[in-house]
């Protein structure tokens, strides 16, 4: 799909800081005077992302591949805003894209590519970035109020694992996510300010 942007998206497990992370990521972006826009997934405010909550909060239950069907069919009830977005020439940064379907749907023991058909056809991220942090590091950073995924240690185990192992793949930067937030945030600006140089966003206006 031919764009004009660049569409950046920052993964990772449960609590691996990536809310923290995209927050101090677009608001020094803005300083340098880019244009900037910032969304996440699950989109919970769409017909099917609430479908999604529903699910996460204990109220609804779908076999797995129905549950990454909704995961992918949440991002296409948004492409059209994406797909103007870029054609603006916007700096688009995600809070969870089409590779958390990947890495969760391989945790959940899914074919690679029925998830990366699920996908297809959808913009593509130009750059990936993932915040590696265990289990036992998001345990600790939330305790209490966690959804059916974030409940399941061994589980987040594979999730991480799946995201390990995509990254080699398809080389995505994976980023220490357990060290303090100022240092994660300087080794994604060092990544992304350096994508950006190459790809002539800099002096956007």
């Amino acid at each position: 799909m031919k764009k004009k942007g660049l569409l950046i998206c920052v993964e990772g497990v449960d609590q691996s800081g990536k809310k923290t992370q995209v927050g101090l990521l677009i608001k020094r972006l803005k300083e340098k005077g880019l244009q900037v826009e910032e969304t996440s997934f699950p989109d919970y405010n769409t017909p099917i992302g609430k479908e999604i909550q529903a699910f996460l909060n204990g109220n609804r239950e779908y076999n797995v591949h129905v549950r990454h069907i909704l995961y992918a069919a949440n991002r296409w009830e948004r492409k059209k805003g994406l797909v103007e977005w870029l054609n603006k020439k916007r700096l688009v940064i995600v809070n969870r894209y089409s590779p958390s379907n990947l890495a969760y749907g391989l945790a959940n023991g899914l074919n690679l590519e029925w998830l990366l058909n699920l996908e297809k056809g959808l913009p593509e991220a130009d750059l990936i970035i993932v915040l590696d942090a265990s289990p036992e590091v998001s345990f600790k950073r939330k305790s209490v109020g966690r959804d059916i995924y974030e409940r399941d240690l061994s589980f987040l185990r594979k999730v991480r694992e799946a995201y390990i192992q995509l990254s080699q793949k398809f080389q995505w930067v994976v980023v220490n996510g357990e060290k303090s937030i100022k240092n994660s945030h300087e080794n994604i600006w060092e990544v992304v300010n350096k994508y950006i140089k190459e790809h002539s966003l800099t002096h956007q206006k």
